[in-house]
């Protein structure tokens, strides 16, 4: 009776054992591939407790989570022949756990090499520009290349960024240069466009002071109240412009008008254009006032002939 009760306890003590060599446990980040005498289940084991069959079953955990992988920095030359080095990130995950384990003996460093070579095929595609301001675009296409073979391994990729784009030290000068360039050209037009506009308003002001005097002159009143404002001991009158102008011009008439009367006083008929200018002055004159004495000169009178003799 003792040997039965202990056989059944060995019979029993044996299977747990074999239960429990048979017993998995998956995380809830993994899934199991379970693989009987060498041939790949088509369902995957989900998280939890499982169990295989001993001696018979061997599983592999495969990881769900979005794997971040940074791209090593690759060189090449772009389309419009710069040499640049870039480097970039891929996020993916594995969709199909039996495919990621049977169709590819290891998924993570397959999508790094396909992401090293379609890294340099979009280099080559793109201009300097595109690398630089276009990213977006570049980084759905290059997502697209790398997914292609991807999804054949049953992962797929979420995104690939282009991080840094390394350019070489003359082209970042000529870069910084031609920036500096763009920016003092577009200080000068606004410069010029603040003169120009300026300039437009003093002609329309000008030409409405023009019209009406009187601006003038209000003008000049508002410029003392703006000076006298200041409260300073001395009270500066502007001289205008206008009026120096006027004398420079008047002054320029009356030096012509002494030339042309010097020049027909020194010719033949220099006695009759003083006679002529004679008269003119007293004819003003008898405007404002009675005539003076003012005549044409006399003839010098004939000397006196010798007296005559009487015989």
């Amino acid at each position: 009776m003792d040997g039965a009760v202990v056989g059944v306890v060995l019979v029993v003590v044996a299977a747990l054992l074999v239960l429990r060599s048979g017993m998995r446990v998956v995380n809830q980040v993994e899934r199991g591939v379970v693989f009987r005498l060498g041939k790949a289940q088509p369902e995957f084991r989900r998280p939890g407790i499982t169990f295989l069959v001993p001696f018979v079953d061997r599983m592999r955990k495969v990881n769900v989570q979005v794997v971040t992988m940074p791209v090593p920095t690759q060189e090449g030359i772009t389309k419009d022949n710069v040499s640049v080095k870039v480097d970039a990130v891929v996020y993916f995950r594995v969709t199909d756990p039996v495919r990621a384990a049977i169709e590819v003996q290891d998924y993570v460093f397959a999508v790094g090499q396909v992401a090293q070579s379609s890294l340099r095929s979009i280099i080559g595609k793109s201009d300097l520009d595109d690398l630089l301001t276009d990213r977006e675009r570049l980084h759905e296409g290059l997502a697209l290349m790398i997914d292609s073979p991807a999804a054949e391994w049953g992962i797929h990729i979420d995104r690939v960024e282009i991080k840094d784009v390394q350019l070489p030290e003359s082209l970042k000068r000529s870069m910084s240069r031609q920036a500096e360039a763009e920016r003092e050209r577009r200080a000068r037009v606004i410069t010029a466009d603040g003169e120009f506009q300026a300039a437009q308003q003093l002609a329309n002001a000008s030409r409405i002071m023009s019209e009406t005097p009187e601006a003038m002159q209000l003008r000049l009143l508002q410029t003392v109240v703006e000076v006298a404002a200041e409260k300073n001991s001395t009270l500066v009158m502007p001289f205008p412009v206008e009026l120096l102008r006027y004398f420079e011009r008047a002054t320029k008439r009356l030096d012509q008008e002494v030339e042309k009367n010097e020049r027909e006083l020194d010719g033949p008929d220099g006695s009759a254009a003083l006679k002529a200018g004679i008269e003119q002055i007293a004819s003003v004159a008898d405007k404002f006032g009675p005539a003076g004495e003012l005549t044409a000169p006399r003839e010098p009178a004939a000397e006196p002939s010798a007296p005559v003799e009487r015989q």
